[in-house]
């Protein structure tokens, strides 16, 4: 996986104040944390952090205050309403160093079109190497009959990746589609009408 440089500056100010006055010149207030040192906080550009982040599992190299770390996006949290990026949550990791990461699924190969596919989990978890995290996995289909599921044991791994996710978790399900016609009620004869009652 490609790692993306990006350019960061140190923060010296903290608080509810201070991160809006960062989001709003453009900046995203960020922390920077592991190997047991103690945790960075520095602010970020939103607009290539956003770029960066349309990759799943992106390595990014942040620099600032003279140094810079290679770290993995680990929690982003957005505002519902507007969308901006209000923090990030980055992991130091180094060359060599095994990381667990969810990975997305990606399905290929035709399967029986009887039935009809239902992606019940579009990611799995596994181990790899922190610079060598594959941008997705792929499960083939090929073949699939109706009625059965392909588990997270069916998903090929790259070399030197792992599985994490329990073997039997569900990733995809061809249901079977009803052919059975759904029986017509008969209608119910109707009553008798009462005679009127004759006049005396």
């Amino acid at each position: 996986m490609a790692e993306i440089s990006i350019q960061g500056s140190k923060r010296t100010n903290f608080g509810k104040g201070a991160s809006r006055r960062d989001r709003v010149a453009g900046l995203v207030p960020a922390v920077i944390y592991g190997h047991n040192a103690e945790p960075q906080h520095v602010s970020l550009p939103a607009r290539e952090l956003g770029n960066a982040l349309k990759a799943s599992n992106v390595l990014l190299n942040v620099s600032f205050d003279g140094k810079s770390e290679l770290v993995l996006p680990k929690s982003v949290s957005k505002n519902p309403l507007t969308g901006i990026f209000e923090h990030i949550d980055l992991l130091v990791v180094r060359k060599g160093e095994k990381v667990k990461v969810e990975v997305p699924v990606h399905t290929e190969g035709a399967y029986d079109k009887d039935g009809i596919l239902e992606h019940v989990n579009n990611t799995i978890e596994i181990e790899a190497e922190a610079t060598s995290i594959p941008a997705f996995l792929v499960l083939d289909l090929t073949g699939m009959p109706a009625g059965t599921s392909k588990t997270a044991a069916d998903v090929v791994l790259p070399a030197g990746t792992t599985l994490v996710s329990d073997a039997a978790l569900v990733v995809v399900h061809l249901s079977e589609r009803s052919s059975a016609a759904e029986p017509v009620a008969e209608a119910a004869p109707a009553a008798p009408a009462a005679e009127a009652p004759k006049a005396e």
